[in-house]
């Protein structure tokens, strides 16, 4: 089976006043259709920007970033992306808006359609009971919630997450991972999950792809995550076997 998403000798560089900054070097990899796919690293080693890149919202100074072997150039509707910040919903509109608003916009939906379709996602994630407050009533756990439900609602290809629970405090953090899980074994979509968190790396990821500091190139990828188990202590034992492959040439030093 070809894959979803292939990422193939892709290097990332950008400029700031002083300096050419390499962000990632010849990085490579594939990932499958209803992969939950992890890119995991330390701050610096480019996750995020890679991320971007497959976003289409960056250009790879070398290599290729290919969607269903379509090259990306430019964002699309089949690449939705979560970010970090609580501040990504429009503030003027309601849960219910915010969901339906790239529906109308990128899909052109008829108004009916977009409705039904984001109230399906809504209660989803649980929020049907928040379905017409704004963003400024709701916790950083609701808001992110809504924008997973934006962002499944496009029914992308894949769904893009740059560290979507990092600023969350650990029981609501624990809380949307588990969430989300839910909402994959439903639905089976495809996710580009960005951490540099191994415990989350390994509770949410079946693939886990490491890389080194600055700049960030491949180190491991970790194939099988979902069949360790949380209690039998296989996970803990992962946990410190990825440790040791990420920070192996620091230890060495």
């Amino acid at each position: 089976m070809s894959a979803l998403l292939d990422v193939s000798g892709v290097t990332l560089r950008y400029k700031t006043p002083s300096v050419l900054v390499t962000a990632t070097d010849r990085v490579s990899f594939q990932v499958n259709q209803s992969d939950r796919f992890v890119l995991l690293g330390p701050s610096g080693c480019g996750k995020s920007t890679l991320l971007k890149a497959v976003g289409g919202y960056l250009h790879p100074s070398e290599g290729k970033i290919r969607i269903k072997g379509r090259e990306v150039t430019e964002p699309g509707a089949d690449r939705m992306m979560v970010f970090q910040e609580f501040d990504q919903l429009l503030p003027w509109k309601t849960v219910l808006e915010n969901v339906m608003f790239p529906l109308l916009v990128a899909r052109k939906l008829p108004r009916k359609e977009a409705e039904d379709r984001a109230k399906a996602y809504i209660e989803k994630v649980n929020l049907t009971r928040a379905i017409n407050s704004y963003p400024h009533t709701l916790s950083g756990g609701m808001k992110q919630r809504v924008a997973i439900a934006r962002g499944m609602a496009m029914e992308p290809d894949i769904l893009l997450m740059d560290e979507p629970f990092a600023a969350l405090d650990a029981l609501t953090r624990r809380t949307c991972q588990d969430e989300l899980l839910q909402l994959w074994e439903d639905t089976k979509f495809t996710v580009l999950f960005v951490t540099h968190s191994i415990a989350e790396a390994i509770k949410i990821g079946n693939r886990i792809l490491l890389l080194s500091p600055h700049p960030g190139r491949v180190k491991a990828e970790v194939n099988d995550v979902d069949r360790v188990s949380p209690t039998d202590g296989s996970a803990g034992q992962l946990e410190k076997h990825i440790h040791e492959l990420l920070f192996a040439e620091e230890g060495a030093h």
